[in-house]
């Protein structure tokens, strides 16, 4: 049985009619489209598939989607503005931290959401803030350089 549903991703409605059951996760892939949220695990332990809803930074396989009505969702593919990288993304790339790329979007979801709340962070706190991730390509050094990075642009605009 399906159950009609209302989503707000990335400033845009959708309306939907999906099985109860289905993850956030599988919302935005399979029925929107929306790619850049990688599914991996789907136990919650990797980060892959990370998600900004109403301001923070969640594992969207963990999410059921009907529990995502009202909200304000925010997806990698809803960073950049006008084919113009957001300055996590450019910092990413720049400093190396995409590599496969698998990991990437959920990393910079993330970041976005502890930035929002912490614009100087220490290292100590970047690492605190993504331990939930998991990278298999980079070792962690060329992120850190990134979110720091990132965060010295964005506090100078």
């Amino acid at each position: 049985m399906k159950q009609g549903i209302e989503l707000r991703v990335n400033g845009q409605i959708y309306e939907l009619e999906i099985q109860p059951w289905r993850t956030l996760l599988e919302v935005l892939r399979d029925h929107l489209g929306l790619t850049g949220t990688k599914q991996s695990c789907n136990e919650g332990h990797c980060g892959a598939c990370t998600v900004i809803v109403d301001g923070q930074a969640i594992n969207s396989c963990l999410m059921l989607a009907v529990e995502a009505q009202g909200k304000d969702i925010l997806t990698v593919e809803g960073l950049s503005e006008g084919g113009k990288l957001h300055p996590i993304q450019d910092a990413f790339v720049s400093h190396g931290a995409v590599q496969c790329g698998f990991c990437s979007p959920g990393m910079i979801m993330a970041t976005k959401a502890f930035l929002e709340h912490n614009p100087d962070p220490s290292d100590e706190e970047i690492k605190k803030a993504l331990e939930g991730h998991l990278c298999r390509c980079t070792g962690y050094v060329q992120i850190i350089e990134a979110v720091r990075a990132a965060s010295e642009k964005m506090r100078s605009k």
